[in-house]
């Protein structure tokens, strides 16, 4: 059976208050509107979770509320400490430990980008990809029955997008 995850880097987070810890800044306007794009945008689709791991920082928690809003039957979210600034090492460690057929990780860069590139046999065709900007979506197919057997460059790319490109 065919194990499926949608990889996602946290939207545009606010600046506004300098003093404010890396991990409590909210998302601003812009990341509002463009995590709500790419619930849009996966639920046309049929990218759909079962399970979401989410980073416990505010802007991926924010990022995931605005995208479930607009699925139907969103999954329920778990927070994951370990995902806040996760290398790729521990973004495959918390992969390995998933149980649904289709898994949502929303993580940060830089750990989210390199995770993504060491996953994938072929990246995608996306100027974009190698950056991983602010809300950048993965899709990504693995052949293997459980997720504890996913490796390294071993994901089939289905797809990949970022906010800007399906802004309405």
């Amino acid at each position: 059976m065919t194990k499926r995850l949608i990889l996602t880097r946290h939207a545009k987070s606010s600046w506004d208050d300098p003093l404010m810890s890396d991990h409590d800044r909210p998302l601003n306007d812009r990341g509002n509107v463009a995590a709500a794009d790419l619930g849009q945008w996966l639920a046309s689709r049929g990218y759909i979770p079962g399970e979401v791991l989410c980073s416990d920082a505010l802007r991926t928690q924010e990022t995931y509320v605005r995208i479930a809003a607009e699925m139907p039957d969103a999954a329920a979210v778990t927070l994951k400490p370990a995902l806040y600034n996760a290398g790729p090492d521990v973004l495959l460690a918390v992969l390995r430990k998933a149980t649904a057929e289709t898994v949502m990780i929303i993580a940060h860069n830089p750990g989210i980008a390199e995770f993504a590139a060491r996953l994938v046999a072929r990246a995608p065709a996306n100027a974009e990809f190698p950056r991983y900007p602010t809300g950048a979506t993965l899709v990504v197919d693995f052949t293997e029955d459980d997720w504890k057997g996913v490796a390294f460059g071993a994901g089939a790319t289905l797809d990949f997008v970022i906010p800007r490109e399906i802004a309405a």
